[in-house]
């Protein structure tokens, strides 16, 4: 959600040259799998569109190549932590001060929308 979320905004705010994005997880469990349907049916009730994206996990190369690295919650992190050296984690970020609601657990999916919405805006300073 959160890629596609910023991708329409950028789009939205005619900043397709300033900004690129990538999702990637920390762990294992869904690699290769595409977005989870309720997700995506959040994003069609906003208008949203759905960006296309098999699960992957994150890389070296992702922590080489992308100027900054969001994570979602305090689980991401410690996967993080445990993945790379601290050192290379020096371009990583929370998306927000707290954790985001994992809609995966929660079946919240209003309240994922929301916290993304917020981070998104914030990280991109657009209203």
């Amino acid at each position: 959600m959160a890629q596609s979320i910023a991708s329409y905004l950028v789009s939205k705010n005619n900043l397709e040259s300033s900004y690129y994005f990538d999702s990637a997880a920390t762990s294992r469990e869904e690699i290769g799998a595409y977005m989870y349907p309720p997700a995506i049916s959040k994003l069609n009730q906003h208008k949203i569109p759905v960006v296309r994206h098999k699960a992957r996990q994150i890389t070296d190369k992702d922590l080489k190549s992308f100027d900054e690295i969001y994570y979602m919650d305090s689980n991401n992190l410690r996967n993080l932590r445990m993945m790379f050296s601290s050192d290379s984690l020096k371009n990583v970020h929370p998306m927000l001060d707290r954790d985001i609601s994992d809609p995966w657990y929660t079946g919240n999916f209003d309240e994922t929308f929301d916290d993304l919405m917020e981070a998104l805006l914030n990280i991109l300073d657009i209203e």
